[in-house]
């Protein structure tokens, strides 16, 4: 499938207004909406799907979600096992509630990662005990052994891409045979999520590209893959001519150290590009490193004064501060989707992309909406950053082209839609099928 491909929805058109609205739950196993993409998708989408008239709960654990107006939380806790400051904790002999306690805290002693099994079995022992609440159960990529037979709703799963993907990144880039390991051990979870996939009735995607791949790694039948792009908040990441660019300033995204992300390979390009415009710097919107490539990479080129980490900022900041980019880049070797790439292209910034998994999708094509470089490249990084922040007329027309890609094609509007749809073909297969 091309970048330019456009997949439409075989149940488009099937949701007429007299159709009720629906009772929804959102199952997320994780839903922080500023430390990955899920919890992006769940606040957004569930705010969409309230202003079409549905009632959504969304069911999830810790971090939990932030949610809109019109959508209710169900907290449904884990150990959290993982959490700042502490992570891979050991808790206390209090705080084990039942078996599915003991199964999370045994896998992560371990090396696995619990919460997709662990939760999907919590959440079928929630949902058992409110037959009859939900018309339909929508499951946020947790794929646990949890979620098979019955749970009292038909149940749509999205997947927003194969974590087989990432799996494999961090394989490649594992120095030795410890650390493919210990890999080896944390994405055990995966075998579950492709046994799962495989008997799901329907699954949701995000891209055509997430599409390819879920088949390819998952051994999901295309058929039964279909794609409902997600998109930005146009009316939040939008132009506001009044936010001041700062010179050389660009912006990315990157909510882990992890090669998938390919934030090294952004610094290694912001050394290179420093050389010929001293004034380029980065901010990168998320936790700083301590150690790791990235860390190792700023000390090496002696980037520390021109490499600066946020995190925490409200959503209207964090507008403001890529308002204020004169470049947005996203490097990264892979995405499902890319939510950086459309928001940065709907408040009118240049974007500077790869052209790693789905990223053509959103971006667009090279030298119309976005500067297309190869992943994994930073000397291309490096020229093509370089071309823009030199370039105000080539800013200008890129940046108000990705606008307009986005207005047109990426909005949580036309994601509600689409997914209330799937909702509606579920539910007339389950009465089919009675």
């Amino acid at each position: 499938m091309t970048a330019e491909a456009v997949v439409t929805s075989p149940f488009a058109g099937s949701v007429t207004d007299g159709d009720r609205p629906l009772r929804i739950a959102l199952l997320t196993y994780k839903g922080n909406p500023f430390c990955g993409g899920q919890g992006v998708y769940v606040r957004h989408l569930s705010r969409e799907l309230v202003r079409l008239g549905h009632s959504v709960e969304v069911i999830g654990a810790q971090p939990y979600p932030v949610l809109d107006e019109g959508a209710s939380l169900t907290e449904l806790p884990s150990l959290d096992l993982y959490r700042q400051p502490d992570p891979f904790r050991t808790p206390r002999r209090g705080e084990f509630r039942d078996w599915i306690d003991a199964l999370e805290v045994a896998t992560m002693w371990t090396g696995g990662f619990p919460e997709p099994l662990t939760f999907s079995l919590r959440a079928r022992r929630h949902l058992a005990a409110r037959a009859g609440d939900f018309d339909v159960i929508h499951d946020n990529q947790t794929l646990g052994y949890g979620l098979l037979g019955d749970l009292g709703a038909p149940l749509v799963t999205t997947i927003h891409h194969p974590i087989t993907v990432d799996r494999q990144l961090e394989l490649d880039a594992a120095p030795d045979r410890k650390r493919r390991a210990s890999v080896r051990r944390w994405y055990a979870f995966t075998r579950m999520q492709a046994r799962v996939a495989r008997r799901l009735p329907s699954v949701l995607t995000v891209s055509g590209s997430s599409k390819q791949e879920i088949a390819e790694h998952l051994g999901v039948r295309g058929e039964r893959i279909h794609v409902v792009h997600i998109g930005a908040d146009t009316d939040l990441w939008s132009p506001d001519p009044a936010v001041a660019e700062v010179p050389g300033r660009i912006v990315t995204t990157s909510s882990a150290d992890v090669p998938l992300k390919g934030l090294v390979f952004l610094v290694e390009a912001l050394a290179k590009l420093r050389t010929e415009q001293p004034a380029a710097h980065l901010v990168v919107v998320g936790k700083r490193a301590e150690e790791g490539p990235v860390a190792r990479a700023i000390e090496t080129y002696g980037l520390r004064d021109a490499v600066r980490f946020v995190k925490g900022v409200t959503d209207a900041e964090l507008v403001d501060l890529v308002r204020s980019a004169q470049v947005a880049c996203v490097p990264s070797l892979y995405e499902g989707f890319s939510l950086p790439a459309a928001e940065a292209m709907a408040t009118g910034t240049p974007l500077v992309a790869t052209t790693g998994g789905a990223i053509p999708e959103v971006a667009g094509p090279d030298g119309e909406t976005c500067l297309a470089v190869p992943p994994g490249d930073a000397g291309a990084l490096a020229a093509a950053l370089g071309r823009l922040l030199g370039d105000p007329q080539l800013r200008a027309r890129l940046g108000a082209a990705g606008r307009e890609r986005v207005l047109a094609r990426f909005t949580w509007a036309k994601a509600a839609e689409g997914t209330a749809a799937h909702y509606r073909a579920a539910l007339a297969q389950a009465r089919r099928t009675r």
